[in-house]
């Protein structure tokens, strides 16, 4: 690997261990093996080069989980298993929801990162509706996109800090499930 991959690398390893905020350059120059400058020279700050490797992490999470799948045959139950496999990635990968919840606090005071930040979550709530609709994303509806990609996300947030918070008492998938049907339930009287 070339310096700049063995930042990344090193970045990576960065958030796993001390995660987003404490990361400091000398961290990364150290867990990489690479100097303090090179940073600035490759990625021109500790923050870019940060965001780049946690990017680069929940891409590797979506590409592995993103899908819809499960072992059951109605809807309802694939979309339970489906809840079940990400409750569990946020214990198996706490470090990365929480280097998340970590970047978006210090968005709020770096407005470059905030708009690459929403810009993701716009994209995620396409992919989302596509997903849960069955259709590729250039045919999902901007109305799917806003109302369905919303609720998701919204419950991917809520759920994980459940989790992170208070692993033992997180929904189960079928409990996600059977709230949503109850909700839409309450909603049509």
């Amino acid at each position: 690997m070339g310096n700049r991959e063995d930042l990344l690398a090193g970045a990576r390893r960065c958030l796993e261990e001390k995660g987003y905020l404490r990361t400091t350059v000398r961290d990364i120059a150290s867990a990489s093996k690479v100097s303090m400058a090179a940073i600035g020279y490759h990625f021109g700050s500790r923050e870019a080069l940060l965001n780049l490797a946690l990017f680069a992490a929940m891409d590797e999470w979506a590409a592995g989980s993103g899908r819809l799948a499960g072992q059951g045959d109605t809807a309802a139950e694939r979309y339970a298993d489906t809840w079940d496999r990400k409750i569990r990635d946020f214990g198996d990968m706490r470090w990365l929801w929480i280097a998340n919840v970590e970047a978006f606090v210090h968005a709020q005071s770096a407005p470059e990162l905030l708009a690459i930040l929403a810009e993701g979550q716009r994209r995620s709530r396409r992919m989302v509706a596509a997903q849960l609709s069955g259709v590729p994303e250039s045919e999902v509806a901007e109305e799917d996109v806003r109302a369905l990609g919303s609720v998701h996300i919204a419950l991917l947030t809520g759920v994980m800090v459940q989790a992170l918070t208070d692993p033992e008492q997180a929904p189960t998938g079928r409990e996600l499930a059977q709230g949503l049907r109850t909700m839409a339930e309450l909603l049509e009287r």
